[in-house]
């Protein structure tokens, strides 16, 4: 999986579309990605003590690889990821700038 936790990404299918996030945790076996504040569900809460009242809240659920984009850290455009070894190390560059990511 080509995205990692801390990137930042654009939502390019979904109800999201165009918006862009942190990553906040990476399920490589899945293929999806966790993004702050995007892609939100409701879920209702029970009152944890007697006389607190159930709540509703939102949280961010699991989106897939397929439908994100990175953005690039040094040119800022949305591109596709490349990897290529560099003496025995493999590190991610950028295809539009060919910046290491």
């Amino acid at each position: 999986m080509k995205i990692k936790k801390g990137d930042k990404i654009s939502i390019i299918k979904g109800e999201d579309r165009g918006k862009s996030g942190k990553v906040i945790k990476a399920i490589p076996q899945k293929y999806k990605v966790i993004i702050e504040g995007l892609n939100l569900i409701k879920k209702t809460v029970k009152p944890k003590k007697q006389g607190e009242h159930g709540q509703v809240v939102n949280i961010p659920s699991p989106i897939s690889v397929a439908n994100i984009k990175l953005i690039c850290r040094v040119c800022g455009k949305i591109t596709r990821v490349g990897f290529r070894l560099v003496g025995l190390k493999k590190e991610r560059y950028c295809k539009k700038c060919k910046a290491i990511n």
